[in-house]
């Protein structure tokens, strides 16, 4: 990696006593590798790779993640727990991922959560959500109201007013949402 210390600057400090650094902590993940990165993601979700901008996820705004750059995916994941957060397709090519800031070989892939994903729907006028591309029908006495969802592999458990349901799960999509969406108000005069 480069010094950001001018020519100048890099003889002050051998005037002053200094000595080169020698080798650095960790070394460079060999080509073709998996490597990380930590970066803080913008409020608007995007993350700087390099010259890319990269959409992480707007829900993950001002945290600071890990990055597992793999060949064709970049894995955003929580650094204390390692716990997976996002996937996103690769825009970088080997040599930029060789350039990149403070990379360092990958440990373990991040893995997803173990349980449930809790997730909010709001009820349409006529009483039925839709969570992992699966319409449920709650009934009118729940129409716009907002309910909670735990999402597992084989069931969707719904809180209600009048108790928990459980749904057998039909398909086998991901949650790409995990908040319910905001009511649309009706323009005045139309």
């Amino acid at each position: 990696m480069r010094s950001h210390l001018s020519a100048a600057d890099l003889a002050a400090l051998l005037r002053q006593g200094g000595r080169p650094a020698g080798e650095p902590p960790l070394p460079p993940a060999p080509p073709g590798e998996a490597v990380e990165v930590d970066r803080t993601i913008s409020r608007a979700g995007h993350v700087s790779l390099g010259q890319h901008i990269v959409l992480a996820a707007e829900i993950l705004g001002g945290q600071r993640v890990g990055i597992r750059i793999d060949a064709k995916t970049l894995s955003f994941f929580d650094l204390d727990t390692r716990q997976l957060l996002r996937t996103r397709p690769n825009p970088l090519t080997p040599a930029e991922v060789a350039r990149l800031r403070g990379a360092r070989p990958a440990g373990p892939p991040p893995q997803p959560a173990a349980g449930p994903v809790q997730v909010q729907r709001r009820a349409s006028n006529s009483g039925v959500v839709m969570v992992v591309g699966q319409k449920v029908a709650l009934g009118r006495v729940h129409a716009g109201k907002t309910v909670t969802i735990h999402v597992t592999d084989t069931e969707l458990a719904i809180a209600c007013d009048d108790g928990t349901r459980i749904v057998r799960r039909t398909t086998d999509q991901p949650v790409r949402n995990l908040k319910a969406s905001r009511p649309r108000k009706v323009a005045a005069g139309v």
